[in-house]
């Protein structure tokens, strides 16, 4: 059931779901999420059964600001705390030792809690509803069935739940990818998983080097395999129904040519517009904006929206290889994972 996010009585009905062991769709500035109380493990095992989601993958837990944190951790290095004073709220996650003994289900048994202080009004209107009854933070991964393309409107919400979940309307989400993961447990701040912050906007924030993941090796206790679990980091994520497959404008052009499947319908999601003469015409040109936000913004509801056309394959020009581009290029590599091919 979708209800209307700003209204005083949607919050309320929210929030007395949220105490009473219940899941519900919240909307944040990055995608919208599936969401209960993140020291309530009866709670929180809801949201993996609603999703389908391994028990062992740890969910990421909103607070409303700062003084929630007592709540969850009691060692803040001093690059996380420039980080959240630079960006928090906002599309960030931090991973952070726990405290021993809470939030054991939504953090799947580990010894460590990825934290983020979301920016949209409804979201922080809650957060700050449930901090006056006692709930200090919501674990609120994305709102759809494990591996699929994350929701960035309330009606994606729906069409992954339907009336099983209370959905907050709260428009549009203003990002629209999954938040920038930093690890903070290794002594230094590591990105495990890109959003739409740069690694340089990270490193200016926390006042020293920010390295990525998979650029970096690491020896003994600090090796790669010490690394926390991360929400997002599957080889093969986002996906659609659709076969997915990145491709450079002129392989597209190339591919769509070639195409003698019959039944076969293509969409293609690309910056220009193949240039076509004698070519099949079982294809669907959706434009790619040129701008990484507002790529951003559009790339979860333009690949949902091919699936409900009926697409068999989903064919998208590689964006370009920069960094504002990261984010993107990251949720489009691991969407189009099952579609890749031998080059």
């Amino acid at each position: 059931m979708i209800i209307d996010g700003s209204a005083p009585e949607s919050i309320d009905r929210a929030v007395a779901s949220l105490r009473g062991d219940g899941v519900i769709g919240l909307p944040t500035e990055t995608v919208y999420g599936l969401a209960a109380d993140a020291l309530n493990d009866v709670a929180a095992l809801k949201i993996f059964n609603l999703k389908g989601r391994p028990t062992d993958h740890p969910l990421i837990t909103h607070i409303a600001g700062q003084e929630a944190l007592r709540h969850f951790t009691t060692e803040v290095p001093s690059f996380a705390q420039n980080l959240m004073t630079a960006i928090w709220p906002g599309p960030l996650t931090l991973i952070l030792k726990k405290i021993p003994g809470i939030a054991t289900t939504c953090t799947g048994g580990a010894s460590t809690i990825a934290l983020r202080c979301p920016s949209h009004p409804v979201a922080k209107n809650i957060l700050r509803r449930c901090n006056e009854i006692g709930i200090w933070g919501l674990a609120a991964p994305s709102a759809n069935r494990f591996g699929r393309v994350s929701p960035t409107t309330a009606q994606h919400v729906f069409e992954e739940f339907g009336e099983s979940v209370l959905v907050l309307d709260g428009g549009p989400c203003g990002v629209g990818i999954e938040s920038t993961i930093v690890d903070c447990t290794r002594g230094a701040p590591i990105v495990l998983r890109p959003g739409i912050l740069t690694l340089d906007q990270i490193s200016k924030a926390a006042k020293c080097a920010v390295q990525q993941a998979d650029k970096i090796s690491f020896e003994g206790a600090a090796s790669q395999s010490a690394a926390p679990k991360a929400s997002g980091t599957l080889e093969s994520h986002y996906a659609p129904n659709a076969v997915v497959r990145l491709l450079s404008s002129d392989e597209i052009l190339d591919r769509l040519q070639k195409i003698t499947a019959t039944g076969l319908t293509i969409g293609v999601w690309a910056q220009s517009r193949p240039i076509l003469s004698e070519v099949s015409q079982n294809f669907l040109f959706k434009p790619m904006p040129n701008s990484p936000q507002e790529c951003a913004k559009a790339l979860f509801a333009q690949l949902r929206g091919f699936d409900s056309l009926g697409m068999t394959e989903i064919w998208v020009q590689e964006p370009p290889q920069t960094p504002e581009w990261a984010g993107i290029t990251d949720r489009l590599q691991r969407a189009a994972h099952r579609g890749s091919e031998p080059r």
